[in-house]
């Protein structure tokens, strides 16, 4: 092909301004105006960026209309600890906690904890706490009062009575570690602290820390488990997050300056791409929202998704000055060709995140808002300031010219660059019929390994962090020291009031508590009706013969009259009965929900009614129902918005399946790699397949539109989609492999759920491009055809 030089091929002085859409009219003939306003609206949002703080909230993290979720909130105040809750752990220097120094350790960090705000002082418990205390046998009947002696004053004779007083407590693999070398203290939070605000996770983390360091250098070992301490480990590592957010945009930055060789608009795209980032995070605390550990990372998308678009953009008006033309020419021109294209892109990843708002867990469905707030922010920054700026700086002209020195002629075969000529082989019968068969037995092999994709946890601990992180080092002590773990699933027994100690009540709970605890993955129990049977045991001086549940409706209620009040309500028409579990995994919550939703069945009256669920396995139970749920509804969202956005913009049902068919293979694919990899879905994986189409159709709509744009005016489809290979075919390839860089580089991050996104998004990003220069040619040659028939194809058969 010829070029032309800039003084002859389309002057600036002999474009008609007035020409192209009227948006393109609006802008580029007021164009100082355009970039005034994006100026002054930068500095508003960088200004209000400065405000925006990271936070979590477990409240956040709650399916809210779920029925178990709708049951817990609707008895939270009388359930107090069966939510967020902080265990601390305490080990004994000398190997038994039966020792003074220890023993006065644990009454300061009890008392320094006790202090802390958002503690729910009534329900706190430790080994110091007035409400841990033993019931026993004496030779004058029960006997009972605090686990600490009333006289307790460190000498041996107390430590003694404390040992005897342990054993009678029932508190030995809760409260007290089986090998009697640590103690708990039990701390439930509240929402709130006592001036109403609510809790900062981080600087909890932060006091928590401290105490940590400050009783460990006095000999103790300290161990701390529960959400709060979770979410403030992974908001200390948003740190890390933002040194991989940095390299990202070095390696950005290096990719396309390496395509480019133009450092001023290797520049501006860099700029805009940031620009986006900077208005998100200053709308984010104008609207009242904070980022938190799930949403820490959309503004990387928002940078990755802005240079995707924004290369585009610089690869169209550097080809177009290359070929001559004047710069605001070239910039109006590609503006002219790709506008729509690329708005419809951004809308189909506003779409792709704002499905996740169908997903009743407020903390997916803010991030959705935040990540659509920044695709919404890039069609002002990409879409239009970046054009206009490089209609005033332009290109360099040595780049310019390199731009298009391999400039395809589809007739002459010998002038088009080999990789080129592979990919066009994918528009012939016999290239495109083997692509197919490739990716249909891809995608049934892919299919039949994600069936077995689970929903929920399928590790122990915390799966946000790392298996050797110092939280998951914390559970795995507290599960090899503690008979009943932080696992815990409380089931609610509705009675009528004052009714919550007839015996049929009791004797169902006492049936379905038997059943469960021959359940593998049960490790203990504990409810009113057991209380009764080790009370009449106790009674008949510990006889184990005794041990049964009798139908006395007097002993009933004497026994439920002297009952720790965590076990039945004030109103006596609650029960609670706790269900310890070995893990959280998906298999062992289903199973225990499946079991007690079959009991509750069979056994459900209109005065007695078993209700799931509270406790943290209980809540995890629910939060995996959810997400199953939403996991099908959002993938059908997400594929029915992004088809309708496609079908506008090509207007053939034909195109759209040409698109949509290698998003599809992509995202079985995925779930595939998501089973090899032992990932489940969960809140922290489920948003990452919606991203993945979203950003994913940005490829088939950049090369789709120029194909079909040759095929509408009667061109092969070969040569239609060799032109889309020169125009936009380069850059899909750049920032395929550019933004596939810069998140694999997450793998390395202390946040496994970061570098479990960044490998299933590179794998995406990778696929989609893959699927985009293959497979979508290989489908266009069985449903696209040009609109007149042109046989001057070199390679058509």
């Amino acid at each position: 092909m010829k070029h032309h030089s800039s003084t002859s091929a389309s002057p600036k002085d002999q474009f008609d301004p007035n020409t192209g859409s009227i948006v393109e009219r609006v802008l580029f003939n007021n164009r100082f105006i355009v970039i005034i306003t994006c100026f002054l609206l930068t500095a508003i949002f960088g200004w209000q960026a400065t405000k925006l703080t990271i936070n979590a909230s477990f409240e956040k993290t709650l399916p809210t209309h779920q029925s178990y979720i709708e049951n817990y909130l609707t008895y939270e105040k009388e359930l107090t600890g069966l939510g967020n809750a902080l265990r601390i752990a305490v080990v004994s220097p000398s190997g038994t906690i039966y020792d003074q120094d220890y023993l006065e350790l644990l009454r300061q960090l009890s008392e320094e904890v006790f202090l802390l705000p958002g503690v729910d002082r009534v329900q706190m418990k430790s080994l110091w706490t007035p409400s841990t205390r033993w019931i026993g046998v004496t030779a004058e009947g029960l006997d009972g009062g605090p686990v600490i002696p009333e006289n307790y004053d460190g000498s041996p004779a107390s430590l003694q009575e404390l040992k005897a007083n342990v054993a009678r407590s029932g508190q030995v693999g809760q409260l007290i570690a089986a090998d009697e070398e640590s103690t708990i203290i039990y701390m439930p939070l509240l929402s709130q602290d006592a001036t109403g605000e609510a809790l900062d996770y981080a600087k909890y983390s932060e006091a928590l820390e401290r105490l940590r360091a400050k009783y460990q250098a006095k000999g103790l070992e300290i161990h701390i488990t529960g959400f709060t301490k979770v979410m403030g480990d992974l908001i200390e590592g948003v740190q890390a997050v933002l040194w991989f957010f940095a390299l990202a945009v070095v390696i950005a930055t290096i990719m396309v300056f390496w395509y480019t060789r133009c450092v001023r608009s290797t520049f501006l795209v860099v700029f805009a791409s940031l620009l986006a980032v900077v208005w998100q995070l200053g709308i984010l605390p104008t609207l009242g929202y904070v980022l938190d550990p799930y949403s820490i990372l959309v503004p990387f998308l928002v940078f990755a998704i802005g240079m995707s678009h924004g290369a585009q953009k610089m690869n169209g008006i550097m080809q177009d000055v290359g070929r001559g033309f004047d710069k605001l020419v070239a910039a109006r021109f590609t503006f002219r060709r790709l506008f729509l294209a690329g708005l419809t892109a951004l809308l189909a990843d506003a779409v792709g995140f704002a499905v996740l708002l169908v997903i009743d867990i407020k903390v997916i469905q803010e991030l959705a808002i935040a990540a659509s707030i920044g695709v919404a922010v890039l069609i002002f920054t990409n879409l239009i300031l970046l054009p206009i700026m490089l209609s005033y700086v332009g290109v360099g002209e040595e780049a310019a010219q390199r731009s298009v020195v391999n400039d395809i002629d589809p007739t002459n075969v010998k002038k088009i660059p080999a990789l080129w000529v592979f990919l066009d082989k994918f528009t012939q019968r016999k290239w495109a019929t083997g692509a197919l068969v490739a990716g249909t037995l891809l995608a049934v092999g892919s299919f039949s390994l994600s069936t077995q994709l689970k929903i929920g946890d399928l590790d122990q601990g915390a799966p946000e962090l790392r298996q050797d992180s110092r939280y998951n080092q914390d559970i795995a002590f507290m599960n090899q020291h503690y008979g009943a773990s932080s696992d815990v699933m409380a089931i609610m027994v509705k009675t009528p009031d004052g009714a919550c100690s007839q015996y049929d009540t009791l004797k169902k709970i006492d049936v379905l508590e038997w059943q469960l605890r021959q359940l593998p993955s049960v490790e203990s129990t504990n409810s009113l009706a057991l209380l009764s049977r080790r009370v009449l045991s106790g009674l008949n001086e510990g006889n184990p013969k005794w041990y049964e549940f009798l139908p006395n409706q007097s002993m009933l209620n004497y026994i439920t009259a002297g009952a720790p009040r965590g076990l039945y309500n004030s109103s006596c028409n609650l029960l609670t009965l706790y269900v310890y579990l070995q893990d959280h995994k998906a298999d062992t919550l289903s199973n225990i929900v499946n079991h007690v939703e079959a009991f509750a069945k069979d056994n459900n009256t209109d005065d007695v009614q078993f209700l799931l669920a509270a406790g943290s396995a209980g809540i995890q139970a629910a939060t995996n129902i959810s997400v199953k749920a939403a996991w099908y509804q959002m993938l059908f969202l997400v594929y029915g918005a992004v088809a309708l956005l496609s079908l506008i913009t090509f207007r053939s049902l034909k195109a759209v399946v040409v698109a949509l068919l290698p998003l599809m293979l992509t995202s079985i694919m995925v779930e595939a790699l998501m089973v090899q990899l032992g990932m489940g879905v969960k809140v922290a994986t489920l948003p990452v397949i919606a991203l993945g189409v979203g950003i994913g159709i940005d490829y088939a709509l950049y090369i789709l539109s120029i194909t079909l744009v040759g095929l509408r005016q009667g061109t092969s489809l070969s040569q239609s989609y060799l032109r889309a290979l020169n125009f936009t075919g380069k850059v899909v390839m750049l920032t395929g492999v550019t933004l596939s860089v810069g998140v694999i580089t997450w793998v390395a991050s202390p946040i496994k759920f970061q570098a479990d996104m960044g490998l299933l998004l590179a794998f995406m990003f990778i696929w989609n491009m893959l699927g985009a220069l293959i497979l979508l040619p290989a489908l266009a040659h069985f449903l696209l055809k040009p609109k007149f028939a042109n046989s001057n194809d070199f390679n058509e058969e």
